[in-house]
């Protein structure tokens, strides 16, 4: 910013600069900096404290109102850099544009720079033509480290007595999951996790709540709190090894300028065979946030609000990068209907466009429970780096299954029969055979309050799997599947 700075006062001329930043403290700082590379003396006016130059030393001894600091300027004739702090609120003063545009008109002959600087300006027409605007880029990963360290620092010397635990792998994590995050908003998290004199991966994961709140607006992107991790997903081998594959580029534990970032992976199949316990285990297993947009929470009866909340989406989970986005049972949201208007279309557009286009470390886990709704656009190689198909857990899976589900609830996975039950179950997804044992467990309280064998056998044949009930749909899914995707187990 500071090369923009002076290539805007020193080469261009602009006279207006217009920067519309939180982060005051942080400009005033870079304004200083620039001060002593270009020689041009900077002062700072606020409606507190009148005109003063750094630090804080008032000028002509006065305080100055709006008018007062604009014909003070104009009257000196002399180079250098004013900076207006909150100065939108006095914009729409025509003597207050008309001094503007003095001072302005005149600039080329003194060399004067007029600052704009407030967290919101809008600059009225007849200034526009003598004005141009800056952005403060958000702090890269090694900025964000120089941060850290600084306020680390000063806190250790602050609490000399007390032990600090810094895990480096969190600090690296929590760092990374500060990209997106001005340096004011990056510093607060900063305090927040190191109130308890270490740094853990509950910290990580408590700096990816407040961002996630400090950035969403829309409500249409939700953090998915409730993680997982690979092994709470039984089966899937192949997208397992898919994934552990493409983890280190993900994270950039190894940069390689010949491979991509990857870009995620459609999840098809049955109902309840694993594919949002595996979104959500990927993320917990990276250590990464989990952001699930929300198709049904996008259409918006405005023209127009539908497409802008998919855009601020979009925008929300690259600042979030790294994150995974969950795009749960995407053919909701995209299949294209020819009595909506268009809207689905023009999402599909532009959904596509940034799958294509976007570098940001943002991998999507797509799901989708009906294949024949899909736009075949997206099922087009390249849009995902890959497709697998779920299908039902296999007999050995089903043990597995049962194993974890039996080991969440505390109970001995050895004093079951666990071969009999994935026999008795045949047909069953991951979720079928979950709330087996859920219910088993129900019954048990009106007997002996143990969970047997009996119960669990009880209970899955009671089930009417969807094996059975949707048997044909499960058919033609198997059909179409077969050469086009590749099998998740």
């Amino acid at each position: 910013m500071i090369k923009d700075l002076i290539n805007l006062i020193n080469n261009s001329r602009i006279p207006i600069i217009v920067i519309e930043s939180h982060e005051e403290r942080r400009i005033l700082e870079i304004l200083r900096e620039v001060s002593f590379k270009t020689n041009y003396n900077v002062l700072a006016w606020s409606i507190t404290d009148g005109l003063s130059s750094f630090p804080r030393n008032p000028v002509d001894g006065k305080r100055l109102n709006p008018e007062g600091v604009l014909k003070h300027i104009w009257n000196l004739k002399s180079e250098g850099i004013y900076v207006l702090l909150d100065f939108h609120h006095y914009l729409s003063e025509p003597l207050h544009i008309r001094l503007l545009k003095e001072i302005a008109q005149q600039s080329s002959n003194y060399n004067q720079t007029i600052v704009l600087l407030s967290h919101d300006i809008d600059l009225p027409d007849e200034l526009e033509p003598h004005a141009a605007s800056l952005n403060l880029s958000l702090p890269d990963e090694s900025q964000l480290k120089q941060v850290f360290r600084k306020i680390a620092r000063k806190s250790m010397q602050k609490n000399s007595s007390q032990n600090f635990e810094v895990d480096k792998e969190a600090v690296a994590l929590l760092i990374k999951n500060m990209k997106g995050l001005s340096q004011m908003e990056a510093e607060r998290i900063i305090h927040n996790a190191l109130q308890d004199h270490a740094i853990t991966q509950e910290d990580v994961t408590e700096a990816a709540k407040a961002k996630y709140n400090l950035l969403n607006k829309d409500g249409v992107l939700y953090f998915e709190h409730d993680t997982s991790t690979m092994s709470e997903v039984g089966g899937l081998q192949r997208l397992k090894e898919w994934l552990e594959k493409r983890k280190p580029i993900f994270l950039g534990e190894h940069s390689l300028d010949s491979i991509d970032l990857p870009r995620g992976v459609l999840l098809l199949g049955v109902q309840g065979s694993g594919k949002s316990l595996a979104a959500k285990a990927v993320a917990g297993s990276w250590g990464v946030p989990l952001l699930r947009l929300d198709f049904g929470s996008l259409f918006d009866k405005f023209h127009g609000e539908t497409e802008r909340k998919l855009r601020e989406s979009l925008k929300l989970a690259e600042r979030m990068d790294p994150c995974i986005l969950w795009l749960d049972e995407i053919e909701k949201g995209i299949a294209t209907d020819s009595h909506d208007g268009g809207t689905s279309k023009r999402l599909l557009g532009m959904l596509l466009t940034w799958m294509a286009e976007r570098k940001s470390a943002v991998l999507i886990v797509a799901t989708s429970n009906d294949i024949q709704s899909l736009p075949p656009e997206l099922m087009r190689k390249g849009r995902m780096d890959e497709i697998f198909f779920v299908d039902l857990p296999n007999r050995s899976i089903r043990e597995d299954i049962f194993r974890i589900h039996l080991e969440m609830r505390n109970l001995k996975p050895d004093n079951f029969d666990l071969h009999q039950l994935a026999e008795a179950s045949k047909g069953f997804s991951g979720a079928e055979i979950e709330q087996a044992v859920v219910s088993a467990l129900y019954s048990s309280i009106g007997g002996s309050g143990k969970i047997t064998q009996d119960l669990l056998l009880n209970e899955i044949n009671a089930t009417h799997p969807l094996s059975k009930t949707m048997d044909r749909q499960i058919a033609e899914m198997r059909n179409w599947a077969e050469g086009r995707t590749v099998p998740a187990n």
